[in-house]
């Protein structure tokens, strides 16, 4: 009879590239998703994120809404036209 070939175990090694600390994770999701789970920034940098995001985005929003109220124009006269 031929030999069975034993099973190689496999050892897994921690070398820390996680992305998060997975040491909680036996007591399942809802440990890390409860209300009294601490914010890590303030309502006034919050709502300095909102407002430097706000000012970045003001601009390509106006060109974009100039540019379909030209566009909106322009079908307005040739449609008028015809």
């Amino acid at each position: 009879m031929a030999e069975k070939k034993k099973k190689e175990k496999i050892t897994y090694v921690d070398d820390g590239r996680t992305i998060a600390d997975m040491s909680g994770v036996q007591g399942g999701a809802s440990k890390y998703f409860r209300n009294d789970h601490p914010s890590y920034s303030t309502g006034k940098e919050k709502w300095t994120t909102f407002f430097d995001a706000f000012r970045m985005m003001l601009l390509p929003t106006a060109v974009f809404g100039g540019a379909l109220l030209v566009l909106f124009g322009l079908m307005y006269l040739l449609f008028k036209i015809m």
